[in-house]
């Protein structure tokens, strides 16, 4: 990783000196979250710009529900309604994600203006995912995956989910590279809620140093997931509906962006985008404090706001 604040620089996308917010955009009747608000074309350019407006960096366009038991829709489906979106945003100027398991889509997404493909397999779903992004030479998200969550498939026991999860995506990392898609081109998901409980997801993000030391930057996508409702909850009560969770989704954005996360991935913005400020102004007024008393170490203080924002680029379960 090679950047100023140590989160990593990703090749073929803008340089941000803070946890970069990708913003989400599910063209779909099914998502878990926002499923049918953003379902026609119109209304998902408009929504990925007003995502842009609200700090976003980043927009990730995906057309398939990948929620537990959510059924697949075929590719001609997928091309329908993720295609005409990333044009529509590209042609605004917007860093577009598109969020695929299918190299087809990938691939028409990238010609249509997509400058990364994040794929919740990890290139696992489709064999010809990675050397179709290899040829495309573009930015590849890698998630940790252990299949399909279509008929309860979680899959999610786990010694030391942790360690696991390091190894499991390590090898996929090797697998990527050997496919021939660049080392500075790839970014880590841990795939937060993907075969994995509650217990399991909060694990990974108190561990995202170990994550961070396979030498790539990180993506947390902990958006209004179900172990945050768990949190939420409380051992007696009912987990908030996933739209509720978004106080407590800005929360783990700052806590990941503190750790060193390359980017989060969210459904609600505006809060998140203070928060990841925040964490970077932080950040930077603890190496200030160092500076001024090399040596020594750091008493708490109140912190004054900065009234310099970093520059933010004008590009900008699922």
């Amino acid at each position: 990783m090679s950047n100023q604040s140590g989160r990593g620089r990703v090749a073929g996308l803008p340089a941000w000196d803070r946890c970069a917010v990708m913003g989400v955009v599910n063209v779909t009747p099914d998502s878990f979250s926002d499923g049918g608000r953003w379902f026609d074309t119109t209304t998902a350019v408009k929504h990925g710009l007003d995502l842009v407006a609200q700090g976003a960096d980043l927009v990730d366009v995906g057309g398939e529900s990948t929620r537990p038991g959510a059924a697949r829709v075929d590719e001609a489906e997928e091309l329908r309604r993720v295609v005409p979106v990333v044009r529509g945003l590209a042609a605004e100027g917007v860093t577009i994600s598109v969020d695929t398991m299918r190299a087809r889509v990938a691939e028409q997404s990238l010609a249509a203006g997509a400058a990364l493909v994040n794929d919740v397999s990890g290139g696992l779903a489709d064999p010809a995912m990675i050397p179709a992004v290899a040829e495309a030479g573009a930015p590849f998200v890698v998630m940790h995956w252990r299949g399909f969550l279509e008929g309860g498939n979680v899959q999610g026991v786990y010694a030391d989910v942790v360690t696991e999860v390091v190894d499991e995506l390590r090898a996929r990392v090797e697998a990527v590279l050997e496919g021939g898609i660049a080392p500075d081109r790839v970014v880590l998901d841990p795939g937060l809620g993907f075969s994995k409980d509650a217990g399991h997801d909060l694990a990974l993000l108190a561990h995202l140093d170990r994550l961070l030391g396979l030498g790539h930057p990180v993506l947390v996508a902990a958006s209004r997931k179900r172990f945050l409702g768990r949190v939420l909850a409380g051992p007696e009560g009912a987990p908030p509906p996933a739209r509720e969770r978004d106080a407590a989704t800005a929360a783990v954005s700052a806590l990941a962006a503190q750790a060193g996360a390359w980017a989060v991935r969210v459904h609600e913005v505006r809060a998140t985008a203070d928060a990841v400020r925040v964490a970077r102004a932080v950040e930077r007024a603890r190496g200030e404090r160092r500076d001024e008393r090399p040596g020594e170490p750091i008493a708490p203080s109140g912190g004054a706001r900065t009234a310099k924002d970093p520059a933010r680029s004008p590009e900008g379960a699922r």
